[in-house]
């Protein structure tokens, strides 16, 4: 047996100690990832490798022409398994597409049409009715980037833009005209209800005399239109503005500040958001568990997902984190998904939701989220399109109202190796808190309820050339990650091959002194690859 302890102690040529050297790192604890990365400090001082990025081919001895090809082909898988490395590095393509998205998101707008409103005012069930989709383009990038000085940081503004596609569009949205209710209106209302500004507020609404439903062209509600009203109040609140729309001043801006992480540090990690504004938490709700931002941005998610696992997101739109949970398995031009949606239980009326309710206490029911105070004060109230998983009571309330999964649920179907998005759909909508209020006649009896104004879905789907790259890396990978195994299982054949020679007597224990190398070489190239995967 002397003759084979010396395996372990001078490499394959038998120029230098080598398990001493191995055993002198201070990461050696056995039945963990260490104790790989001491066989693979066995294989790496053999063969000359590296255990970092780069791999070292050449040595300071010759090497035979067997070594030098094992070494060639670790190189090769090497560079393979470098084109999943989720990491946020300037110059490489994974930069790139985070920098400038390059799959096509399109955003549709629907609308929800009043017909009935003068019934509405005397107390009746609104009767809506859905107009859409007008489809925008939307123009992605991240701007003022700027890393980390450890390189583990990077801060950036995510820009974007609208582009109008007509050809996508039921009409014009600088002529299709919609009834709806009068937003700005009911967010000077809302004023009203304090002191310093009632009777300001109370005399210009009837020196103006604003119906409670107004009519304005798509583009108008969207992207806004001066009001009268805002105008004067902004004489006395410069923090409101006159100009109202649904998404005023979000065409062509950004949604902040932004600090994520570039997942240099661990892959878990990749494109987490650790700061908003300045801010690593918000200030909204009633709890610092509400107030966590979580997760990414939603662009992007790290590689090598798993199908247990609970992603987060903070969309600031939405002005609060969520999280998503596997559904299911899904197929996107050829490629493996998982299936991530938004459950029921994000807007459920529960404990955990608690301090999400504004005023304190004053929960809505399960469905609806009261963003009013992180939208300047406008009564919005978020929910899914024709409050899809929200309690009954806020459907029946209004005829038109529709609720179906395959229509309103918002998803992602990511591929599980690289953590890329092959196709998902963002979809919420937007109602007002409308009730009746004494002194404003424009009011008039109108019911207390939730009022549906519109929603939105914002798509991406992977395209056929960009599926195709993809499935080249994909494939790629899932090769390199069953080679460790195969290399592993030789190294073991040909072991237990040694074993049989070396119980046969002298004679052939010479021959078995020549398999040894090779034996203890693949078994170590295996569990060089094994090391390379895991810190993937």
């Amino acid at each position: 047996m002397e003759k084979w302890r010396e395996v372990f102690s001078y490499d394959i040529g038998g120029e230098r100690p080598l398990l001493f050297s191995c055993l002198s790192t201070p990461s050696l604890v056995f039945f963990s990832h260490s104790s790989l990365s001491f066989l693979s400090c066995l294989l790496s001082t053999s063969l000359g490798l590296s255990l970092g990025d780069k791999i070292k081919i050449g040595r300071s001895q010759p090497c035979n022409p067997r070594t030098c090809e094992t070494k060639a082909s670790l190189d090769r898988f090497k560079a393979s398994l470098s084109n999943l490395n989720m990491v946020l590095r300037n110059g490489t393509k994974v930069f790139d597409s985070w920098e400038k998205p390059p799959l096509p998101v399109y955003t549709q707008f629907y609308f929800f049409n009043v017909t009935n409103p003068e019934e509405i005012l005397q107390g009746e069930i609104p009767i809506l009715q859905e107009v859409g989709p007008y489809t925008y383009r939307e123009l992605r990038n991240k701007a003022n980037i700027q890393f980390g000085e450890n390189g583990t940081t990077i801060s950036a503004v995510s820009n974007k833009a609208y582009v109008f596609e007509r050809n996508q569009s039921v009409g014009d949205s600088n002529v299709d005209l919609i009834r709806t209710i009068n937003i700005p209106l009911l967010t000077v209302v809302e004023l009203a209800q304090l002191p310093l500004l009632k009777e300001i507020i109370e005399a210009i609404i009837k020196t103006y005399q604003q119906k409670l439903f107004v009519t304005h062209t798509v583009h108008e509600l969207l992207w806004g239109y001066k009001d009268e009203i805002l105008s004067l109040i902004h004489i006395f609140r410069p923090d409101i503005s006159p100009n109202f729309g649904l998404f005023y001043e979000k065409n062509g801006t950004n949604d902040g500040d932004y600090v994520f992480l570039t997942g240099e540090d661990n892959y878990l990690n990749f494109t987490k958001i650790v700061e908003w504004n300045g801010k690593t938490s918000l200030d909204w709700w009633t709890t610092d568990e509400c107030n966590m931002i979580n997760g990414t941005d939603g662009d992007s998610f790290h590689p090598l997902i798993t199908k247990d696992e609970v992603l987060y997101v903070f969309p600031s739109d939405f002005c609060r984190s969520v999280h998503i949970t596997f559904s299911g398995f899904e197929t996107v031009e050829g490629l493996p998904a998982f299936r991530y949606n938004v459950p029921a239980e994000i807007l459920a009326n529960t404990s955990e939701n608690a301090g999400f309710c504004i005023p304190e206490g004053n929960c809505m029911g399960s469905g609806v989220l009261n963003v009013s105070i992180c939208k300047n004060g406008v009564p919005i109230i978020m929910s899914f399109p024709h409050f899809y998983q929200a309690d009954e009571k806020f459907v029946s309330a209004i005829k038109g109202m529709r609720p179906n999964k395959e229509e309103h649920e918002t998803f992602v179907d990511i591929n599980p190796l690289t953590g890329v998005i092959l196709r998902a759909a963002k979809r919420f909508q937007i109602n007002i808190y409308v009730k009746k209020v004494d002194g404003i006649v424009e009011t008039g009896n109108i019911r207390t309820m939730v009022f549906p104004v519109m929603y939105l879905n914002e798509s991406v789907l992977i395209d056929k050339e960009t599926a195709s790259r993809l499935k080249s890396v994909t494939n790629t990978t899932l090769i390199v990650t069953n080679i460790p195994y195969i290399i592993m299982a030789l190294g073991v054949f040909f072991g237990l091959i040694f074993t049989w020679l070396a119980c046969r007597g002298q004679g052939s224990m010479e021959e078995g002194d020549r398999m040894a190398p090779l034996v203890f070489e693949a078994f170590l190239v295996g569990l060089e690859f094994l090391d390379i995967s895991h810190r993937r």
